[in-house]
């Protein structure tokens, strides 16, 4: 029987009520009929979907991208903002490769992340990797600017990959935002 709420009982047959005073026990017939509990349905971008798999997926590579174009860099270390990126997209490619593997082990075994704890952790490092990540690019985005536009030393600094580390960090964090809304939303519908 599909069923949304506790309340609604079929319309041929009225509740039951306990007679005998009491909820446990056991035995006889009469006592309430035990309604399931209704669960979402699990959509697409949420734990151990494949559309959170290819979220994960999109996280890592732009992180990772990012990360490996603003390490190639000789001078990124004499700046902290960049510093600061190295390690913010450090951190989410670390983060987004350990949930896309419990995301690829949850659809081979087929089962559903759906448990309170497990979404509740999911929740809480993307939030704090998508916001460092964000702190991050932001920071990494104001220097290139300052270095670009405002000092006009481009020619002394490697502009393009510096822009083109920043722009993989955005990305990256554009795509761990929908993962931490679509974990909370699952939270808050609990």
């Amino acid at each position: 029987m599909n069923v949304s709420h506790a309340s609604v009982h079929p319309a041929e047959y009225p509740p039951t009520t306990d007679e005998g005073g009491g909820g446990g026990g056991g035995g006889g017939g009469g006592g309430n009929i035990e309604v399931p509990r209704v669960r979402m349905k699990d959509f697409q971008g949420m734990p151990g979907t494949q559309g959170g798999l290819a979220l994960r997926i999109c996280q890592f590579v732009f992180a990772a991208v990012g990360l490996s174009i603003m390490a190639t860099t000789s001078d990124f270390p004499s700046v902290t903002a960049f510093c600061y990126l190295v390690a913010a997209t450090g951190l989410q490619s670390l983060w987004s490769l350990s949930l896309a593997i419990i995301d690829i082990y949850a659809l081979l075994v087929m089962r559903s992340l759906q448990n309170y704890r497990v979404v509740t952790f999911f929740t809480i490092g993307d939030g704090i990797a998508s916001t460092l990540t964000f702190a991050a690019a932001c920071a990494s985005a104001g220097i290139t600017v300052l270095i670009d536009n405002d000092l006009d030393i481009c020619s002394q600094n490697h502009c393009v990959q510096f822009e083109t580390a920043t722009a993989m960090a955005f990305i990256s964090w554009f795509t761990t935002l929908p993962s931490f809304l679509f974990n909370l939303w699952s939270l808050a519908s609990r």
